[in-house]
């Protein structure tokens, strides 16, 4: 990281950033601008909502911060130099959620630096929570400190599961593993929010969450404030979670990824 870089980073007020977020989570309160929903693929859909909160942040983000760049999921990115500063947003992580008014939904922003997390918010309106973390500050939920959780094993263990439904084509596989851990812990949980998921693990009311194939914008905030709550984010191999568009997650404490991520690579 560069002296102009690491300059601009200590310049931003997260006071003010989690406002503009808090701020645009007001939107996720209009049901008639929700009505308005586009497919852009199987099972992917997006509101006027999804929009509406994205130009909210980006118009708000540049107003505070010209320099660093914007990468929102309902935009084109193609131009986005990851080896730079740039925010990540997910304007609302759970549309599917929002349609069906199933409140549980989040606003979801990272600044990544030189492909690395530097700041993450994450918001959830309908439970007024702000999850939020700096690199090297520890992680917070409305000021307290959070912590992962303990568990020893995976027997040990709540478990969060996503099951990637972008990509049916994968559910016998994806499935088979989830009825593994089913049968070994304590229970599964799916949410619909990875960015939520991701986050209950960070505070200890999940132990492990997994899903194939995330989007950055889905898990970029969250892994940092998992890791700044004391916990791992790994992919499927084991390796520290790279901040690339996709991604497959697996998330917890130290002890009960790796255990997962070995018994994954060994098919058991």
């Amino acid at each position: 990281m560069n002296n102009t870089m690491n300059s601009l980073i200590e310049s931003i007020d997260l006071k003010k950033i989690m406002q503009v977020v808090r701020e645009a989570a007001r939107l996720l309160a209009d049901r008639e601008a929700v009505k308005h929903t586009f497919e852009k693929g199987a099972c992917d859909y997006v509101t006027e909502v999804d929009k509406a909160v994205q130009d909210f942040i980006q118009e708000k983000l540049y107003l505070l911060y010209p320099e660093i760049s914007f990468l929102g999921e309902e935009k084109d990115n193609s131009d986005i130099d990851m080896d730079g500063l740039v925010w990540v947003l997910d304007p609302v992580d759970g549309t599917t959620n929002l349609i069906y008014d199933y409140r549980t939904s989040a606003i979801s922003l990272a600044l990544i630096c030189e492909r690395e997390p530097v700041m993450g918010v994450v918001y959830n309106p309908y439970s007024d929570e702000m999850f939020y973390a700096e690199k090297g500050k520890g992680s917070f939920l409305n000021g307290e400190h959070i912590h992962v959780g303990d568990a020893n094993s995976i027997g040990d263990c709540l478990i969060a599961i996503g099951t990637s439904p972008y990509h049916k084509e994968e559910a016998d596989e994806i499935f088979d593993l989830f009825k593994k851990l089913f049968k070994e812990g304590r229970d599964i949980r799916r949410s619909g929010s990875a960015a939520l998921d991701l986050v209950h693990v960070a505070c200890g009311r999940l132990d492990l969450y997994l899903e194939k194939r995330l989007k950055i914008w889905d898990f970029a905030a969250g892994a940092l404030i998992v890791r700044e709550a004391g916990g791992d984010v790994l992919d499927y191999q084991g390796n520290d979670l790279p901040m690339e568009m996709s991604g497959n997650v697996v998330e917890g404490n130290g002890t009960v990824v790796r255990e997962l991520v070995e018994r994954t690579n060994r098919g058991k």
